[in-house]
């Protein structure tokens, strides 16, 4: 798999006609959902003739739209509307644009190029970045899907003056998971920033780090068999939580699930691992204090488990994989813990969040 280039700038539309002339497509396509072609879209039509010229493909906007459904789509008006294998996409949103759109240009023709424009804070940290790409099946979460990178994504904080606060703390999450996988001086920056009060420079500052822990991490082990999965710190939790809150059909936003997820996995690190004990303190409250509780008792707990049993990264000889944590960025891959240990971190998480 080839390396996609990571461009931080907020000179985006410059940005894409320059890739855009480099590049030569047969057919140019912009990829974007409903909130984005209403908010962001106009914008840069503007600002950007490439755009204003390229034909637009628009889906409904949330995770629970990321599914087949709107895949085939995508597929149908890539051929009806003149696209080869010399065209060329841009996914213009938050992740479940680009998880798609990705996957779209990945499928199609068996491969055409693709360009990521993450418009949310998520999108721009977690999404857009890696080449893990898919939709929602049969269920569950990211269910079908495959690894292959954008030709360039293009970051900004350009258009986040477009986001609810619900979205800026979804896609901080994702960097507090960075910041604790990478050292105390990152994490500790991320835990003093306001992000209610966001500056857009210093944002893009803390952003660009965020990315490049990322991005060293997925450079060494692109396809997830060995240190990439310290990404999933907060995930085995976090993907069972947002479960859980689909079959309810109260969906909740993936970075609340990770803020929630890496509170029960950081109880199981110090449980297993010492991590220490003020720190879990700490960051629970942090994270009670700015993204309140995933309501949960008893009667969800074998739910719970049966959803962790099925994450295709979870399950290794029978047991729930786990990444951990004995200290913020000493990292330990492949734990394990059983059933009990599970359903007693979750016990731990409701008096921490006061449940």
């Amino acid at each position: 798999m080839e390396r996609q280039d990571l461009i931080f700038t907020n000179h985006v539309a410059e940005t894409i006609d320059r890739l855009v002339v480099a590049m030569n497509p047969s057919k140019l396509f912009v990829l974007v959902d409903v909130n984005t072609a209403s908010f962001v879209l106009p914008r840069l039509q503007a600002m950007s003739k490439t755009v204003a010229d390229a034909e637009v493909i628009t889906v409904k906007a949330g995770d629970v739209n990321k599914d087949l459904e709107a895949l085939a789509s995508i597929w149908r008006q890539l051929g009806d509307r003149g696209g080869t294998r010399h065209a060329l996409i841009i996914n213009v949103g938050g992740g479940v644009v680009t998880d798609m759109g990705a996957f779209a240009a990945a499928t199609f023709k068996r491969g055409i190029r693709c360009l990521n424009i993450p418009t949310t804070l998520l999108g721009a940290v977690d999404a857009s970045v890696g080449g893990k790409t898919g939709i929602n099946f049969n269920g569950y979460k990211n269910e079908v899907g495959a690894f292959s990178e954008a030709d360039a994504v293009i970051i900004s904080t350009t258009f986040f003056n477009t986001l609810p606060q619900q979205e800026l703390l979804s896609g901080y999450a994702e960097m507090l998971k960075h910041g604790l996988i990478a050292d105390k001086r990152i994490y500790r920056d991320l835990l003093a920033y306001r992000i209610a009060q966001s500056d857009p420079d210093h944002l893009l500052r803390l952003l660009e780090e965020s990315v490049k822990v990322k991005n060293d991490i997925v450079s060494q082990d692109p396809t997830e068999h060995g240190i990439r999965r310290a990404l999933n710190l907060g995930h085995t939790i976090g993907h069972a939580f947002e479960s859980l809150a689909m079959k309810r059909k109260s969906p909740i936003p993936h970075g609340y699930a990770v803020a929630w997820g890496l509170v029960v996995e950081l109880i199981l690190s110090h449980m297993q691992l010492g991590f220490p004990s003020d720190e879990l303190q700490r960051f629970a409250a942090y994270v009670y204090d700015n993204y309140g509780a995933f309501e949960i008792d008893c009667s969800d707990y074998d739910e719970l488990l049966r959803f962790m049993g099925h994450d295709k990264k979870n399950v290794r000889a029978g047991e729930i994989n786990f990444t951990l944590l004995k200290d913020v960025g000493d990292v330990k891959i492949d734990c394990t813990a059983d059933s009990e240990q599970i359903k007693a971190a979750l016990d731990i998480y409701r008096d921490l969040m006061h449940l």
